[in-house]
């Protein structure tokens, strides 16, 4: 199957399959301000513009699961977005660049191989930022790998910290609940091929669409 990049749709849109509405915050971006890519932190207003961000997605159960635990300690992005491995953060472009961009993630995809993915145990960034994550135990170079080659070409931009894989679970929550997800998820433990990532883009609302899936290894 060929990894044809489709045209946008309308102005500041992918051609996006609306599998369900969500809001949701992303983790970890930094400020840059490349030609025509920046990194955001609020949801896009402008029609000339529209929000990209790159993931992998979690199967079933897992994904489930982790969501789960999310809506257990309170944390309002539980129904917002899926689960899932951050490759990309919300990074703003201009929709001129939109054909470029797809052709960068087609072929950044079309180089990428299937991996296993182990997530075990739980970590944190506190108290430098009040995040809980599930840890990525096993596919973090993998992960590495892919990350640098989407920061670059039509996505080059700079990031605030070290790109760091993980799956987080609560975030800005009181500080008992990221307590509770961290040690009721001490001993998750997952494993599962990774053969694709998605794009996602966000709408006027601050809402997560999945916009289309790039399979691994496919031109």
């Amino acid at each position: 199957m060929r990894c044809s990049p489709p045209e946008p749709s309308g102005p500041g849109r992918w051609p996006v399959r609306r599998w369900q509405r969500c809001t949701t915050g992303w983790a970890s971006s930094g400020p840059t301000r490349p030609a025509r890519v920046e990194a955001v932190s609020e949801p896009a207003i402008e029609f000339a513009a529209c929000v990209l961000g790159v993931a992998i997605g979690l199967p079933e159960p897992v994904a489930g699961e982790l969501a789960a635990w999310r809506a257990r300690v309170g944390d309002l992005q539980a129904k917002k977005i899926p689960p899932h491995v951050t490759l990309l953060p919300p990074t703003r472009i201009e929709t001129a660049v939109i054909p470029d961009v797809l052709r960068h993630l087609c072929d950044v995809a079309a180089v990428a191989v299937p991996f296993e993915m182990h997530l075990h145990g739980t970590g944190t960034f506190r108290p430098v930022s009040e995040v809980v994550f599930v840890t990525v135990a096993s596919g973090i170079s993998y992960c590495e790998l892919m990350e640098a080659d989407l920061r670059s070409g039509p996505l080059e931009r700079d990031i605030e910290f070290p790109y760091h894989p993980h799956v987080t679970v609560a975030h800005g929550v009181p500080a008992e609940m990221l307590d509770e997800a961290y040690d009721g998820l001490a001993g998750f433990d997952a494993r599962f091929t990774v053969d694709s990532f998605i794009a996602f883009e966000q709408d006027r609302e601050g809402c997560w669409l999945p916009s289309q899936q790039f399979p691994f290894g496919q031109r």
